[in-house]
């Protein structure tokens, strides 16, 4: 195990990754804080998922900032013409996805309350997006 630690910090994973959490940790702040005044006060109940992609919106902007200067700052490099910024949204667009429809299931089929989305918001879709963005879109 020590040495696995050892071999991430060494190439630089590690480091990405404990930055890559705090920023994501403030970016799921944001989310929240838009997502549950929305789907508890705007939406009719069992909507929750319409605060879904204003929520991811708002989370997105903070996060490209967070994640292009500090999460994976000195990894890979910066495009300019464009193309890294559209990589960037088509990840942030598969974490909404997979955030509207861990919503959607949630709290249209299953009846959850408006909260329980969130768990598989914070463990599983910044996993995904933390590989995406590594490997394709500043790897």
């Amino acid at each position: 195990m020590l040495k696995q630690v050892e071999t991430l910090r060494a190439s630089g994973v590690l480091g990405q990754l404990i930055r890559f959490g705090i920023a994501g940790g403030i970016s799921t702040v944001i989310y929240s804080a838009v997502y549950l005044p929305l789907a508890y006060y705007v939406f009719p109940k069992g909507l929750a998922v319409a605060a879904v992609p204003i929520a991811f919106a708002v989370a997105v902007v903070c996060g490209f900032f967070l994640h292009s200067f500090w999460s994976f700052r000195g990894h890979g490099t910066r495009d300019n013409s464009g193309r890294q910024h559209l990589k960037f949204l088509i990840v942030q667009g598969v974490g909404l996805l997979l955030n509207a429809g861990f919503t959607w299931v949630l709290t249209g089929w299953m009846h959850s309350p408006t909260w329980v989305p969130l768990v598989p918001i914070v463990t599983i879709t910044p996993l995904a997006t933390f590989a995406l963005n590594r490997q394709w879109v500043f790897g």
